[in-house]
């Protein structure tokens, strides 16, 4: 027994299906997690290792390049890359996609233990780190108080941060600015000398003799007592009354060799909030921890710490929850406003609230059903999958449209409620189902799609499937049971106001001269096809050449209302020269009518939320802009304008960003050129010249090489022979000499409840003499003191500060930011350029970044439509059982793709990733309406009419049907394709190309199957006549 059958016999048992499936909806959706994006696993692992007092150099020949060696070996690697610079080797090693990277990590972690023993002895075990997307901060804030920057953060670190920490969800707090306290102890090199000492012997001193021990147990008695030796420095002043042993026994003290004060720590970081100095707190969740809760957990943490906190301030700087928020419920907001058109089309064709009710009740069980399966297959919410259910929304009536035609039809004709409804629905079950199925099967090949793409479209296909499938059940049994109830004919409704009476009636009267218009271009086009076929040939090629003009991109950039600039002044500057730099800046940006807040971190990076551990010479600007409703311009133009402004500030490398959510690929920069060779000098000029190619190129901005220029330095080349007479190694010489000039914390010292730094450090006069540099004292394991200048060899020369290799070659990157112009054509015209610059044998370049995301995503999507379009075919043969009928259904395809196309030339979108998604989903969502008419007209011949009368009376029957599911779907996705407001950005390209190509498609399908299906039938007959010498069928035309 048929579905709908049993539907309309047994109503009660479908409205408490209904109820259950609405029942375990409702309590999905309380479950649901809500997160920006799906989840993201990116194949990436990290390799670390130290090896102090090493050059860049050395470090890639002893410590990098035995590591890329053995990590080579490892399964499934596609790339690896690493950086060398002093004391520090980071390796790179992306894997192909799909990688289990538990176990290639704990791969790596085997290799690189295997050549532990082949790595130099001072230099650290190897570290492996998988990435992880979702351990960025989610949260950023300042903290601002009216007790001192000081005590501001003592109580940042002993109140707020333990109270956020300890919050479900959250993985770790890191807190940045302010000042700390230290005990300073400035040592005068001179009577060091004087005295036959050295630092490491001070610091050796103030270790041994700043601690507690315990001594174990004493019996007394009956008792036993512990024993404690307590030689923990009790102040400052006992501190420097420190003795001091000689080599020859004398005793001195600390205050003779040494300046001993309490005062705050040399900044090497601090931030302000709109001017005011602040503390920097940022929050981080756990991987799998939902974003939106952990978010508002904190926020209502941070409420109840402002009830508490007297005279302390919060000032959120980055709130992704906001902006998940936001976005959500304006995806939200626009399938709404798309599911109202949508009814609103329907009360226009079909005239009657009931029968607008029927339908229109598909959307909301449908919609609510989905969630239940999102929540059973551990889908979540997200721009992905409300934007799934946002292109669904139009389309989920249109099963129920078909059904519920029929079903008046049939009551049209005489037959009763209940038996129009089991007839009707009966009769085109087959059709709506197939319908489904193609819709539905075009999402398969998107398995085969590899990288970002396929996580990021996989949840989108799966929500868009299961809405789909949801709707398929409602039309039949929902629809059915309440035609047999609640349906009535045009003539039985008599109670209708005025107004609604002028607008049915002046809208059928519309319709009526449609259809009459529809019946006579028909007859003309089945007259002359000729016409027709060259009309449809010329619309296609001309659409698809207009695709060519508008560029392509691999994701739309989207407008999260932040603006980052980072400040780079040269190596070794100072902190206060930074903040000279940075405070004009700060001017500029205050100036900027967007502007909302402005953030400033002098000693840190704006690329990632991440503590770079204070380089003076750097510095970070977050601008906060005003909500996106609330400017005309994008965040991409403010930053333009930022850009252009501070083009001219001299002595710093300025870079400015808008800041956007990570979904432009895995590749980072839009443009990105790796030029591989062995010679760094030779790599320095090829570098140079390709960079000046790239600022050339309209369109491109923040144009950066990886080169970084040598810079003099010191050189200290250790004589190994003389050393060991000393019994020094080379680290202990790097270690002396890094305490002489950075200076060592000796020990700890408790004050004031926490325990500070005690700070051992030689007077500024080494650093500002070359010559006193020489006289260093190295402490020695016999007892005694030498200068550096006997165990060494001291030069100033110029020294490259890191090496960067790239699949086991040296590489310098070119990457560049654009504005204005689309990623393919900026590098196209790149690589134009460098196709006659002449490249030195050995040397070569590669294009990177986002353009090699979308040319690999391109690829594994255009298999995609290909296998779609496949399956397509495959359903549609099933159905008709019938290998012709389906090719002539399949013409559809390739003229919703036209206007697909022609939908992105006239909005001037991007080809993008989004944008292809759209033309897999039009592969199957076309060809229901040339399903619902070519079914018709082989239903017709079935009874005997003859082909051309079959298909004149087939086309405006069901034009009525035809028309009422484009409309829908088409309405249903307008708010999303305007684009318009948070989030909206990522779902515009595929609303277009789908409003585009079913248009098109849907008015051609009306004309252009009918012909080309007289077409296919003549051609039938032909081949069972020629190659089958069966005999001649008579002529139905």
């Amino acid at each position: 027994m048929k579905l709908s059958h049993i539907s309309v016999k047994r109503p009660v048992t479908t409205v408490m299906v209904i109820f259950i499936i609405l029942l375990l909806g409702f309590v999905s959706l309380t479950k649901l997690s809500i997160d920006l994006l799906p989840q993201i696993n990116v194949p990436v692992a990290i390799v670390s290792s130290q090896y102090r007092g090493v050059g860049p150099y050395e470090m890639e020949s002893l410590v990098t390049r035995p590591l890329e060696e053995v990590l080579a070996t490892v399964s499934n690697v596609k790339s690896i890359s690493s950086t060398s610079s002093e004391g520090s080797s980071v390796v790179v090693v992306e894997f192909n996609d799909g990688t289990d990277m538990d176990l290639a990590a704990l791969d790596m972690r085997e290799k690189a233990e295997m050549i532990q023993d082949f790595l130099p002895a001072d230099a650290t075990t190897p570290i492996v780190s998988k990435i992880d997307p979702n351990a960025f901060p989610i949260m950023s804030m300042a903290i601002t108080g009216d007790k001192g920057l000081a005590e501001t953060q003592r109580i940042a670190e002993d109140r707020i941060k333990s109270r956020i920490e300890r919050l479900p969800g959250v993985a770790s707090v890191m807190i940045m600015g302010g000042y700390e306290n230290e005990v300073k102890i400035t040592v005068d090199p001179v009577k060091l000398d004087m005295y036959g000492l050295s630092i490491d012997n001070l610091a050796n001193t103030l270790k041994g003799e700043n601690l507690n021990l315990p001594g174990g147990l004493v019996e007394r008695g009956n008792r036993e007592l512990l024993v404690r030796t307590l030689g923990e420095f009790s102040s400052v002043e006992e501190m420097r009354n420190l003795p001091v042993i000689l080599s020859n026994g004398d005793i001195i003290y600390l205050k003779d060799i040494a300046e001993v004060i309490l005062e705050a720590k040399d900044p090497d970081r601090i931030s302000r909030t709109d001017e005011i100095p602040s503390i920097f707190l940022t929050v981080s969740k756990q991987s799998t921890a939902n974003t939106v809760q952990v978010a508002n957990r904190v926020n209502r943490e941070l409420d109840r710490l402002d009830n508490e906190l007297d005279g302390i301030e919060f000032h959120m700087i980055m709130d992704l929850s906001d902006y998940i928020n936001d976005s959500i419920r304006n995806v939200a907001k626009n399938a709404a406003i798309g599911g109202i058109l949508a009814v609103l089309i329907l009360f226009l064709f079909l005239r009657n609230i009931r029968t607008t009710f029927i339908i229109g009740i598909a959307i909301p069980i449908s919609i609510i059903a989905t969630f239940s399966l999102m929540y059973f297959s551990g889908v979540t919410i997200n721009l992905m999958t409300l934007g799934g259910l946002a292109l669904g929304m139009g389309m989920l009536v249109d099963n129920s449209i078909v059904v519920l035609e029929n079903i008046y039809r049939f009551r049209q004709e005489g037959y009763s409620r209940i038996e129009a409804a089991k007839e009707g629905a009966g009769e085109v079950s087959m059709a709506v189902t197939a319908s489904t199925i193609t819709t539905v099967a075009v999402f398969l090949p998107i398995v085969f799609v590899e990288g970002i793409t396929s996580m990021l479209f996989k949840e989108l296909a799966m929500t868009v499937t299961f809405s789909l499938l949801a709707s398929l059940f409602v039309s039949l049994t929902i629809v059915p049971m309440l035609s047999s109830k609640i349906l009535k004919l045009s003539h039985e409704i008599t109670r209708r106001t005025t107004f609604s009476k002028r607008l049915l009636d002046g809208f059928q009267a519309f319709f009526n001269r449609i259809e009459e218009t529809y019946k006579n271009i028909l007859g003309w086009s089945l007259d002359h096809k000729k016409i027709i076929v060259l009309l449809a040939v010329v619309i296609f090629v001309v659409s698809i050449g207009l695709a060519f003009t508008v560029g392509a991109e691999f994701f739309p950039r989207m407008d999260e209302g932040y603006v980052t600039i980072d400040i780079e002044l040269p190596t070794g500057s100072k902190l206060e020269e930074t903040d000279k730099i940075a405070t004009r800046l700060e001017e500029i940006t205050a100036e900027i009518p967007e502007a909302e807040s402005l953030f400033v971190i002098l000693g840190g990076s704006g690329n990632e939320y991440v503590d770079t551990g204070g380089i003076s010479n750097t510095a970070a600007i977050y601008l906060k802009l005003k909500p996106l409703n609330q400017r005309k311009r994008s965040s991409a133009e403010i930053a333009d304008e930022i850009r252009d402004q501070t083009s001219e500030i001299a002595g710093a490398l300025i870079s400015v960003q808008a800041m956007e959510s990570g979904m432009g690929g895995t590749g980072g920069a839009p443009v990105s050129i790796a030029i591989n060779g062995d010679d760094m000098e030779l790599l320095e000029e090829l570098s140079t010249d390709i960079l000046g190619f790239v600022e050339g190129v309209e369109g491109t901005r923040e144009v950066k090489s990886s080169f970084e220029d040598a810079k003099p330095e010191i050189q200290v080349t250790i004589n190994r022979h003389i050393a060991s007479r000393y019994g020094l190694s080379a680290a202990q010489i790097a270690q002396s000499v890094r305490n002489n000039i950075q200076g060592t914390v000796a020990t700890r010292y408790k004050f004031d409840g926490t325990e500070i730094d005690v700070a051992l450090r030689s007077q500024n006069y080494i650093k500002e003499n070359i010559s006193n540099f020489s006289q260093i004292q190295i402490a020695t394991p016999l007892g005694i003191t030498v200068p550096l200048e006997q165990v060494a060899d001291i030069s100033i020369r110029q020294g490259l500060t890191q090496i960067a290799r790239e699949d086991q070659v040296r590489t310098v990157k070119i990457t560049a930011d654009i504005l204005g112009r689309d990623v393919r054509s900026i590098n196209n015209d790149i690589v134009s350029q460098l196709e006659n610059y002449p490249m030195p044998e050995g040397y070569s370049y590669k294009m990177g970044g986002e353009m090699e995301d979308l040319v690999e995503s391109f690829k594994s999507l255009g298999l995609a439509i290909i296998l779609a379009v496949l399956l397509v075919y495959m359903v549609l043969a099933s159905q008709f059982e019938s290998l012709l009928h389906p090719f002539t259904i399949m013409l559809s395809v390739p003229l919703s793709f036209a206007g697909g196309a022609l939908g992105l030339f006239i909005t001037q979108r991007t080809v993008s990733v989004p944008a292809i998604i759209g033309l897999i989903m039009l592969s199957g969502i076309v060809v229901n309406n040339a399903i619902v008419l070519v079914d018709y007209i082989n239903i017709l011949r079935g009874k005997g009419l003859k082909m051309k009368e079959a298909i004149l009376q087939a086309g405006p029957t069901r034009l009525r049907p035809i028309l009422m599911t484009a409309l829908t779907t088409v309405l249903g996705l307008v708010p999303l394709a305007l684009g318009i407001g948070e989030g909206a950005e990522a779902q515009a390209p595929l609303a277009t190309v789908v409003i585009g190509g079913l248009l098109l498609a849907t008015l051609l399908t009306l004309v252009f199957i009918p012909v080309m299906y007289i077409i296919f039938d003549r051609v039938a007959n032909y081949i069972k006549v020629k190659v089958f010498k069966r005999k001649k069928p008579s002529i139905e035309v």
